[in-house]
C-alpha cells in the first residue's frame, strides 16, 4: 500500500533545493518501498527563492515565514536547511507540533544547542534524521560490512579528514558559515561533524582526545544578502571579520583502543573535497576518498602472494544502495545520489514509525566529541569525551 508523506522544507538555498529534489526521486529509484513524498510547502525569508522553489519543484504553496510550514496540517515531516542559528527554535516548534524532523548538520551552532535539540525531539517522541550524507556512499557502507564481519581483524589505526578548498581564496565572501553568531562553530561544526560521524559509524565512540585550531584567513569580503553561496567570490568593497575557525586537528583514542587522527580545513590549498579515511586492522586495511567516492582501496590478504597488497574496488550493484541508483557495475554515483539515499532512509523510518540512523542521538554523539575538542583548545591537553545528554 502506498504511503503518502507530506513534506515541508524550511530554507530554500542550494541545500534546500537539493533536499526537495531528493524527495522527488524516491518513487523512481526506490519504487519497491511504496513511499510517495508529497511536497506541500516551502519557506524562505527571501521571497524570490521561495517562489522559485514552488515554481520549479512543484510545492503546493510557499511562505516567507517558516512557522507556516510547521502549522500546515498536511505536513508530517519538517525538513530544516535553514542557517544554523535558526535550528533550535525551528526544531522545538516542530517537535511541539508532533512533526518528524530532518535537519542538516551540524544541527546546533555548538554542542550545547545540539544537546538542547536532541532533548526536545526525544521528549516530544518525534523521529529525527541528520544530513550526514557521506555515510551512504555504497563503498563506505561496504567498509562497515567488512569491519562488522571481522575482515580487517581488530582495528588499530583510523585517520579521518575533510579538506575542502571553498575557503582557500581570501576573496570568498563572508557567508554565514564564517560568522560565529549565525553558524556557531566553523570547521568544527561544518566539516568535523562529518569526520566524527564517519568515525563513530565505522570504529565507535571516542574516549579522549587532544585538539588544536587556527583561523588562517581572518577577513573576507561582505556577502550580498540573499545571493550566492559560500563558494561565491567577490573583489573590492568592504570586508568583515571571520569569527570562527578554518582548521581543526586532533589526536584521538577510541573506546575500543583504536588510535587515530582527525583533521579538517576549509582554507587549505589543493584538495577540493577530500573527505577521506584510512583504516588499519590486524588482518586488513582500507582507504576511501570522496573525491573518488566510487573507488575503495582494500588490502585483504588471503595467504597468497597474488593478494598481498592493496586492490582497487569499484562501486557496483553488489554494494549497498548502488543498484537502486544504477544497475551497472562501476557506473559512478555522485553527491546528489547520496542525498536521495539519505532522503529515502529518513522517509522509510517515518513510514515504519521507527527511529533511523543517523538521528539526533548520533548528532549528539558528534557534539560530545566537539565539546571535548573545545575544552582541549582551552586547556592545551588531553580531554575526555563526556556525555551532554539532558
Amino acid at each position: 500500500m502506498t504511503r503518502t508523506i507530506g513534506i515541508g522544507v524550511i530554507g530554500m538555498g542550494w541545500m534546500g533545493m537539493l533536499h526537495s529534489q531528493s524527495y522527488q526521486q524516491i518513487p523512481y529509484l526506490f519504487a519497491d518501498s511504496d513511499i510517495e513524498p508529497h511536497l506541500v510547502i516551502c519557506a524562505d525569508e527571501v521571497e524570490a527563492r521561495a517562489q522559485k522553489a514552488k515554481r520549479i519543484l512543484g510545492f503546493e504553496r510557499y511562505s516567507t515565514d517558516w512557522r507556516d510550514v510547521i502549522a500546515d496540517p498536511d505536513v508530517q515531516v519538517v525538513n530544516i536547511t535553514a542557517p544554523n542559528n535558526l535550528h533550535v527554535e525551528i526544531v522545538k516548534a516542530a517537535a511541539a507540533a508532533g512533526k518528524h524532523i530532518m535537519c542538516e548538520k551540524p544541527v546546533g551552532r555548538n554542542p550545547q544547542e545540539t544537546a538542547e535539540i536532541e532533548y526536545a525531539a526525544r521528549q516530544a517522541g518525534v523521529l529525527s534524521f541528520v544530513g550526514f550524507n557521506y555515510r551512504w556512499a555504497p563503498l563506505v557502507q561496504y567498509t562497515q560490512q567488512l569491519i562488522q564481519e571481522g575482515k580487517l581483524g581488530k582495528l588499530t589505526h583510523y585517520r579521518g579528514r575533510f579538506f575542502a578548498m571553498y575557503g582557500s581564496n581570501p576573496n570568498s565572501v563572508l557567508s554565514w558559515r564564517f560568522q560565529e553568531d549565525v553558524a556557531g562553530l566553523g570547521t568544527l561544526g561544518d566539516l568535523m561533524s562529518h569526520v566524527g560521524d564517519m568515525a563513530h559509524m565505522l570504529v565507535g565512540p571516542v574516549k579522549r582526545l587532544v585538539a588544536s585550531r587556527e583561523t588562517f584567513i581572518q577577513k573576507r569580503p561582505l556577502a550580498t544578502y540573499g545571493e550566492g553561496t559560500h563558494f561565491t567570490i567577490s573583489t573590492g568593497g568592504p570586508q568583515g571579520e571571520v569569527t570562527n575557525e578554518d582548521y581543526v586537528g586532533a589526536m584521538v583514542e577510541f573506546e575500543n583502543g583504536t588510535r587515530g587522527t582527525f583533521e579538517v580545513c576549509r582554507a587549505i590549498f589543493g584538495p577540493k573535497c577530500e573527505h577521506a579515511f584510512e583504516i588499519n586492522g590486524t588482518q586488513g586495511a582500507v582507504s576511501w576518498n570522496f573525491e573518488k567516492m566510487n573507488e575503495l582501496h582494500a588490502y585483504l590478504p588471503d595467504g597468497t602472494s597474488g593478494h598481498d597488497g592493496y586492490t582497487q574496488l569499484y562501486s557496483g550493484p553488489e554494494h549497498p544502495f548502488h543498484a537502486s541508483i544504477n544497475p551497472g557495475p562501476a557506473v559512478a554515483l555522485g553527491y546528489n545520489d547520496l542525498k536521495v539515499i539519505e532522503a529515502h532512509q529518513f522517509l522509510k523510518s517515518v513510514a515504519e514509525n521507527k527511529q533511523g540512523v543517523p538521528g539526533f542521538a548520533e548528532a549528539l554523539a558528534v557534539a560530545e566529541l566537539q565539546d571535548a575538542m573545545i575544552r582541549s583548545w582551552e586547556s592545551g591537553t588531553w580531554e575526555d569525551v563526556k556525555s551532554l545528554r539532558k
